[in-house]
């Protein structure tokens, strides 16, 4: 089993990590994290080196796509999409965590297939034909795709149980004391108190729509994400 991790410049580092920490305790199972060119990657001010170079793997069986800030800039990159479309061709599994569910839907692989992202994404994956689902992980068909961020940890164990069973997936989940307990009931908007919740939606939204007017994006891509 061969699972590839995509990454580009902007990634938020949990998207992968989490995933990453938990296909690494599969057997038999082989984790590439990659960049163009093998590049390092910046992510949350963290640097990750010693990627493979993306061209250079032919295939895998499960392609996972990350999320983060930069998510927009790398759909501008051909480069960058041209393998993301490359490797889903012969991918056993199309998957994702947080916005990683656009990069899946600019490379026109969610096409009237149900999916998941963080909340305050949601409504931009309809731009890509993809039908925006609220649930933490979302399957339809061999797509399967992670909501915000800390959802791909569940969206993993989700993975893992689909390909091989509930049991390898639990032993996993125990052996990692993946037993949440968070001491707010604060990490969606419709539990979040009603002042927290409008705060951050605000500045959610001036934030996308800044990332989303960014003049390094193809205009084309502007005017599809701002609904022109």
């Amino acid at each position: 089993m061969k699972i590839v991790i995509p990454l580009y410049q902007g990634v938020t580092q949990l998207d992968f990590t989490g995933p990453h920490q938990f296909f690494s305790r599969l057997p038999e199972t082989e984790v590439i994290a990659a960049s163009l060119g093998g590049e390092p990657i910046k992510a949350d001010n963290l640097v990750f080196s010693e990627l493979q170079d993306l061209s250079q793997i032919e295939s895998c069986d499960l392609l996972c796509v990350p999320g983060g800030g930069g998510c927009l800039l790398a759909i501008a990159n051909s480069d960058y999409m041209s393998h993301i479309q490359r490797l889903a061709q012969q991918a056993r599994y199309i998957t994702s965590v947080c916005t990683g569910a656009l990069i899946l839907g600019a490379a026109g692989l969610l096409k009237n297939k149900r999916a998941a992202t963080h909340w305050a994404w949601r409504e931009k994956l309809a731009c890509f034909g993809a039908i925006p689902d609220d649930a933490r992980v979302v399957k339809d068909g061999n797509v399967i795709t992670g909501g915000g961020v800390t959802a791909g940890i569940d969206f993993a164990l989700v993975v893992i149980a689909e390909i091989y069973g509930k049991e390898t997936a639990q032993r996993i989940q125990l052996g990692l004391e993946y037993a949440p307990a968070p001491p707010f009931n604060a990490g969606r908007p419709e539990t979040a108190p009603a002042e927290v919740a409008a705060s951050m939606q605000q500045r959610m939204t001036e934030s996308n729509l800044e990332r989303c007017s960014d003049p390094r994006l193809p205009a084309a891509l502007r005017d599809r994400l701002l609904g022109r």
